[in-house]
């Protein structure tokens, strides 16, 4: 399934229902990314600071899923940020508020490869354009905040972070978007009317039976 129709203007209540749904789950998610991020960080050594890099692609994840599911535009930006405020106001992430901003960056990011298209292609390819979307503007924004521009390891961190965007936002959100399509749990959804509709264009017509009876 590549692509489908624009999506409405509109928001249902039910779009809603299901961005605090995977907000709630994301954000929970992203918290336990930071723990990980700890144990990554010590088991790198003296690269342990690379250990962000790795993971920030995970940051991402709920951004292209929510787009892929909802197909509303922003409703990758509004996942990312309600995801982040999950994570900040009730889980107590050390980053505090400002992973609201990084939510916005990275949702805009990754929301921007689904924009090209104008809402209508949801395959593989845009996912992962929209994994390196949101890597490469979480990079910006990060390496800004952080001042990587002068360290020797920039261009490390650079690729570390696209390879992350790739994996962990790209591969790891189609794979879920898919395993999602198979429960069954999205056929009421634009995803499973898009994938009902592709799989009766595939079925042979068959033609009715000559009446032998004359």
């Amino acid at each position: 399934m590549s692509a489908s129709r624009r999506p409405r203007a509109g928001w249902a209540l039910r779009d809603l229902v299901v961005l605090a749904v995977l907000a709630a789950v994301f954000g929970f998610l992203y918290w336990a990314l930071v723990q990980a991020w700890g144990g990554l960080q010590v088991a790198m050594g003296p690269f342990g600071d690379l250990a962000q890099n790795v993971l920030m692609g995970g940051w991402i994840t709920v951004a292209p899923l929510a787009v892929f599911i909802v197909r509303r535009p922003g409703a990758g930006i509004v996942a990312e940020i309600a995801a982040a405020f999950v994570e900040f106001a009730f889980l107590g992430s050390p980053a505090g508020p400002m992973l609201l901003i990084a939510g916005l960056v990275q949702g805009g990011g990754a929301e921007l490869a689904f924009a090209l298209t104008r809402y209508r292609r949801y395959g593989w390819p845009t996912f992962l354009a929209s994994g390196l979307g949101g890597a490469i503007a979480s990079f910006v924004w990060a390496g800004t905040l952080y001042d990587w521009w002068t360290q020797d390891v920039v261009l490390l961190r650079l690729g570390l972070q696209l390879a992350s965007g790739l994996l962990l936002t790209g591969v790891l959100a189609k794979l879920i978007a898919e395993a999602l399509l198979r429960t069954g749990v999205l056929d009421n959804f634009a995803p499973g009317r898009a994938a009902r509709a592709a799989r009766v264009a595939r079925e042979p017509s068959v033609d009715p039976a000559p009446d032998l009876s004359r």
